[in-house]
């Protein structure tokens, strides 16, 4: 009785746990193959491609993490701003829309990577600060019906760039993507950004087609 009873525990036990691993490895899989997919829907240029870059009028830089938990500006932001550095100088730009989050208290992605390129030698009065960019398929929306833009380069890491691009295709944005160095990622991050290549299919679906808000005419209105 006592052995069955036991028998009977470690089964309600051991179901859940299995179910979930199956999940896992379903949800896994099927971000894979999304990831395998976007990545033959856009053109990412490395730095030593940057002669064969298509110009643009506006680079699109897409923000993340400010500051690693030690204080020091995040190495995949400060990648993303010398590849954005790169490009203006190379004359492939004209403009930058920096695009990030903006929280109330303390925390501004677009300002500290609109401060962060000042630094670098970029012109303030060539950057435009969009603190709407919250989620990449944002960023995108935003570029497109706020500043009007139907041309971008995308500035971002590789992994990061493949879903970007393949959503500004979707959204008829004529896009290709400018590739910053490479990060080390720890396996949390790794996994992460597979996931979010998984939900950029479900932002095509059921997210919002258009953003909202006050036009921006990049050449004509001062940056804000």
């Amino acid at each position: 009785m006592i052995a069955a009873l036991y028998r009977r525990g470690v089964r309600l036990v051991l179901w859940p746990a299995g179910a979930l691993v199956a999940f896992l490895l379903v949800l896994t899989g099927l971000s894979l193959v999304a990831a395998q997919v976007m990545a033959g829907w856009g053109r990412a240029y490395a730095s030593g491609d940057l002669d064969l870059l298509p110009p643009a009028d506006t680079a699109l830089v897409l923000g993340t993490l400010i500051e690693k938990p030690s204080g020091r500006l995040n190495p995949t932001l400060s990648n993303r701003l010398d590849a954005a550095a790169a490009l203006w100088r190379a004359g492939k730009v004209r403009y930058l829309i920096v695009s990030g989050a903006r929280k109330p208290i303390d925390y501004d992605e677009p300002a500290a990577m609109r401060d962060v390129l000042i630094a670098r030698g970029v012109p303030a009065e060539i950057i435009y600060r969009d603190d709407g960019g919250i989620r990449t398929v944002a960023s995108v929306l935003r570029a497109r019906d706020i500043y009007g833009q139907q041309r971008l380069i995308v500035v971002s890491q590789r992994n990061h760039l493949d879903r970007a691009l393949f959503l500004a295709r979707h959204l008829g944005v004529e896009a290709w993507g400018y590739d910053a160095l490479v990060s080390p990622a720890g396996p949390i991050n790794s996994y992460r950004n597979l996931l979010a290549t998984l939900y950029a299919y479900v932002d095509l679906v059921i997210g919002a087609r258009r953003a909202v808000g006050r036009p921006v005419i990049i050449g004509v209105d001062l940056p804000n």
